[in-house]
């Protein structure tokens, strides 16, 4: 079998950002980039933010395409409804599994909460990546608005697995994502786009997120860009290295530990199965 026609999936979700996983360990089948966003587009599949696939790939792997089709390295959100599905298999507490960003260990957090060890965020320009040398990505030149009265400016960068853009405010609510989301995604700055968040500091220890995702575009969260928000406020000194992320689907708890590995803990959901038709 190489196509997807008549392929079982599963709807999950990570704080309502939504996913399709199919399970294609022991398939000859390669997702394409056709095959995701027409599984992504409502008008012609199940419907998602994200496709995402389990796959062997030396050992167990997750794959990870956004909306528009394009595969990308990480998605926070996912990894834990992987986890989950791998866990509940094999009947234990904990897991290993790659992406094409790391390896990821995740672990059960009571009944519904799951943990991921999301890895080690990358600060330097040539890793972010940025297309211009930024000795200092705590503050990097993208501006929106007028030069010389610009309306949000000089947010942080980094990686945490893809690269994020986060622009601190005083009320995460009143910024139009949807609209200057886009245009930053796609900034020359970001050779690879950005995923793009809004990030009001409460306290330091809380975080009110709002994001729009590289591919995708404004989700009720992103695991990622919760633990790009907290590494950023605590390297610009506005939150401690633990902090809870508010983000439109609910909460995450993001710990950035002494040892470099942040890591995400939040709730899982499953929102059901269905089979594609045999004409897909």
């Amino acid at each position: 079998m190489t196509t997807l026609a008549g392929r079982a999936y599963r709807l999950m979700n990570g704080l309502g950002n939504n996913f399709v996983i199919f399970d294609l360990r022991g398939s000859s089948i390669k997702l394409s980039e056709d095959d995701a966003a027409r599984v992504a587009d409502p008008a012609t599949g199940p419907g998602c933010d994200q496709v995402i696939t389990i796959e062997d790939r030396n050992g167990l792997f997750m794959g990870v395409w956004n909306a528009d089709g394009g595969e990308v390295e990480a998605c926070g959100n996912a990894a834990r409804c992987v986890a989950r599905l791998l866990m509940d298999e094999g009947d234990r507490d904990d897991i290993e599994f790659s992406t094409a960003a790391d390896t990821l260990r995740a672990w059960r957090v009571g009944e519904t909460r799951i943990a991921v060890d999301m890895g080690e965020p990358k600060f330097h320009w040539r890793d972010i990546p940025l297309a211009e040398q930024m000795d200092d990505t705590r503050f990097i030149d993208v501006k929106l608005g007028p030069i010389d009265n610009p309306v949000l400016w000089g947010p942080s960068a980094v990686n945490v697995g893809n690269p994020h853009c986060v622009f601190f405010v005083p009320d995460a609510e009143a910024q139009a994502i949807e609209r200057f989301g886009p245009l930053v995604e796609n900034h020359p700055l970001f050779p690879e786009r950005a995923n793009v968040s809004v990030a009001e500091v409460q306290s330091p220890h809380a975080i009110r997120l709002r994001v729009w995702e590289r591919g995708v575009g404004v989700t009720k969260a992103c695991g990622t860009a919760a633990c790009a928000a907290l590494v950023c406020a605590h390297r610009r000194r506005l939150t401690e290295r633990k902090a809870t992320v508010t983000l439109d689907g609910g909460d995450l708890a993001i710990e950035w530990r002494d040892d470099n590995r942040i890591i995400m803990t939040g709730p899982v959901g499953f929102d059901g199965e269905g089979v594609l038709p045999d004409d897909f």
